[in-house]
């Protein structure tokens, strides 16, 4: 029987898990925080809980445009909606361990140490444990990055593990940060009702996604009554008596209640042993990996946030089941990131899969590319939905669909059609012949693919 050691048990490890104990091996976990990780107790699942408060708000706002009179104002009672935040995350990690347990899936709540190849030490409140394996499997994650200009105290200055601490709806929340995790709890407090302040170092947020996505998010935003302040550069944060200062490098001055950074992540891999056995850490400190999950050491693999490869708790979960699918001799296929599809949770949602108009521009490929927007679709205007559209990119001359990107309410529930036509090479016409209800939002993707029609 193979004995494997996972360190870690977010996606990534306990996917991995669940895996091998299915395929026959003996399985051991090694958590220091609980399991889920960070994915499950401080980040994805109860950033999108608070979403979920927040964008409930944002629709019953516009409730008198469906005809609908709110009697009284709408307020979120934060320290509630927390308690629910965390008590959704603890409930989430105890259904995952009742499936490992299910598979006779030991684990060991503790810190772990690679002593050698072969080698494990867990380390526990009841003291250290030695655990030989044939294969280890690196699942460790990343934590926020800070600044030592920007230090968190918990209460006032923020990384987004902490925000679930707070009892009180920030009179004035700045966000340090226009990536993913800035502009969805920029949007998430803007809906519940806080002031908003969004510093983003460059020109728009989200830099790193769909350009059209990024313009109607920004404009949302703005129209919204948040700040959003471009081509602005954090030099450092202070906290003030009941308050913060934010000071921007250009000198400018920004006083708010609270601020939250949102400055990106830091794999941990650090006291991990890997200078033991060879491990190869790249550019960031994250782990080099192949796409069937492989280190640059024979027997040990890595998955999620501690490579790099595309921090989703999806990706965490694909490259677990891969790395223990290869080990153990079962059929595998390399991971495709071309094909991932993922979602950011802001109001209205961005949903993508495959190849972006950026990597089209950039490597030259022939392709056609074709937009509806959602306030021309019946169902929309029934649901009073004016912000968002739908988009695909498909290879000229061929009609395959390579990508998509969809915004609008429940984006990542839509994306779904666009990822199947993805990951199995549809065509636009294939795509059109579908029914689509009507009225509905996934109309419009077979309206899209319909414009895309070339005569033969």
């Amino acid at each position: 029987m193979t004995q494997v050691a996972i360190i870690g048990g977010g996606p990534g490890g306990y996917e991995a898990a669940l895996v091998a104990a299915r395929l026959g091996a003996k399985v051991t976990v090694i958590e220091r925080d609980g399991l889920g990780g960070s994915t499950v107790l401080t980040d994805c699942v109860p950033s999108k809980t608070l979403i979920a408060t927040s964008d409930l708000i944002t629709e019953v706002e516009g409730a008198a445009e469906l005809g609908i009179e709110i009697p009284h104002e709408i307020h979120a009672d934060l320290a509630a909606v927390n308690a629910r935040v965390k008590r959704l995350a603890l409930a989430q990690s105890g259904d995952i361990a009742q499936r490992l347990a299910h598979h006779n899936i030991n684990v060991i709540k503790g810190t772990a140490h690679i002593e050698s190849p072969g080698v494990v030490v867990a380390t526990t409140d009841k003291g250290s444990q030695r655990i030989e394996a044939e294969s280890i499997l690196l699942a460790t994650g990343a934590h926020p990055r800070i600044s030592p200009d920007a230090s968190p105290d918990g209460e006032r200055i923020v990384t987004w593990e902490q925000l679930y601490e707070l009892t009180e709806l920030p009179e004035h929340m700045i966000v340090v940060g226009s990536g993913v995790t800035g502009a969805e709890f920029a949007s998430a407090y803007n809906g519940l009702g806080a002031r908003v302040t969004l510093v983003s170092s460059r020109d728009r947020v989200l830099p790193g996604e769909d350009a059209d996505a990024a313009k109607l998010i920004e404009d949302v935003f703005t129209r919204r009554g948040m700040q959003v302040m471009d081509s602005s550069r954090m030099a450092s944060v202070k906290r003030r008596g009941e308050g913060v200062v934010v000071t921007l490098t250009d000198g400018r001055i920004l006083e708010g209640s609270h601020c939250l950074l949102a400055l990106g992540s830091i794999p941990n891999t650090a006291d991990l042993g890997l200078e033991n056995v060879g491990v190869e850490i790249g550019e960031g400190g994250f782990i080099q990996v192949d796409k069937v999950s492989r280190t640059t050491v024979r027997g040990i693999y890595a998955a999620g946030d501690c490579t790099g490869v595309l921090m989703l708790a999806s990706v965490a979960a694909q490259q677990g089941r891969i790395a223990m699918s290869h080990l153990l001799g079962d059929a595998v296929r390399p991971i495709n990131l071309e094909k991932v599809a993922s979602n950011i949770f802001t109001a209205p949602e961005i949903a993508t899969v495959g190849i972006s108009q950026v990597k089209i521009d950039e490597s030259g490929m022939q392709a056609d590319v074709a937009t509806i927007p959602l306030s021309a679709n019946p169902r929309a205007k029934m649901q009073g939905v004016h912000d968002g559209f739908v988009k695909l990119f498909s290879r000229r001359g061929m009609g395959i669909i390579i990508g998509g990107v969809v915004v609008g309410p429940r984006a990542s529930e839509l994306i779904h059609s666009v990822s199947l036509a993805v990951s199995t090479s549809l065509t636009v016409d294939q795509m059109a012949e579908a029914f689509t209800v009507y009225p509905s939002m996934s109309g419009s993707v077979a309206e899209v693919a319909r414009r895309m029609h070339r005569q033969i």
